[in-house]
Parts: C-alpha cells; structure tokens; sequence
C-alpha cells in the first residue's frame, strides 16, 4: 500500500464516507460472551477502508482477533454516536503495511495521532498496532 491510495475520491461513495471528517468514532467489538463493546478511536479513511491504531494488549486490540466482527459510528470524543452505525470486520495489518496508516493518522491528528499516541506507546513500551475496517 502506498501513500497515494489516501487520496480522496468524490466520484465513489464509501461506507466510511461519514467518517472520512469526523474526529472521532465509536468502534463496538464484542466479548467472548456476546455483550458488546464500544471504544473511542480516531480513523482515517481511504476508498472503502477505515483504519486505527491501538496497542496490542488493549481489549479493542484482542477482541477483533477472536470475532472480527464490529460496528463503527460517528460519535463524540465520550463515546456518544452522533451518526448510524456501520457493520464492519477488522483485520490486523502487519508491519509492512503500517506505515501509510501511520502518516495519514499523523495527517488528519497531528497533535494526537502523530505525537502523543506514538510517544505514550513508547514510553510504556507498548506495541502498536493498526487495524483495516472493511465494511461488511
């Protein structure tokens, strides 16, 4: 994946459209027992994809990795949906398909995604993960 596929279409409708702008989305993932999940993460969108990152010991991380099932909405920093939601899958990208990811979230957050979150990660000696969301 090269930098080039964030650039952005206006011919094409996307099922992440609506999050394309946003701030902030709410991710649901769900644990082993059914009972649903939702988290706050910021996204960037390209075609028909959204991607996030987290840290790999963190439950948004764990849970898509037994049930890739999830659903993602618009919302407010606290959670709050502000839009419908999208049924989505998640799949865990490898490292080698980090790095776009990494400069888009820096891109669209820059003070969040492209300092902070990487250097509290560091500093906590967490490892970083990113997530492809495809709409399902």
């Amino acid at each position: 994946m090269t930098s080039g596929h964030f650039a952005h279409t206006h011919w094409i409708r996307s099922a992440f459209d609506d999050l394309a702008t946003k701030r902030n989305v709410v991710v649901t993932t769900y644990k082993r027992d059914g009972s649903a999940v939702p988290t706050t993460v910021n996204v960037v969108v390209s075609g028909d994809h959204a991607y996030f990152r987290t840290w790999s010991t963190a439950g948004k991380a764990k849970r898509p990795r037994r049930d890739a099932r999830l659903l993602s909405a618009p919302s407010t920093a606290r959670g709050k949906p502000t839009g419908p939601a999208t049924p989505a899958t998640a799949r865990l990208l490898g490292p080698e398909e980090e790095q776009p990811i990494r400069h888009a979230l820096a891109k669209k957050h820059p003070v969040l995604q492209g300092q902070l979150v990487p250097l509290a990660h560091r500093l906590r000696h967490y490892s970083t993960v990113h997530y492809e969301l495809t709409a399902s």
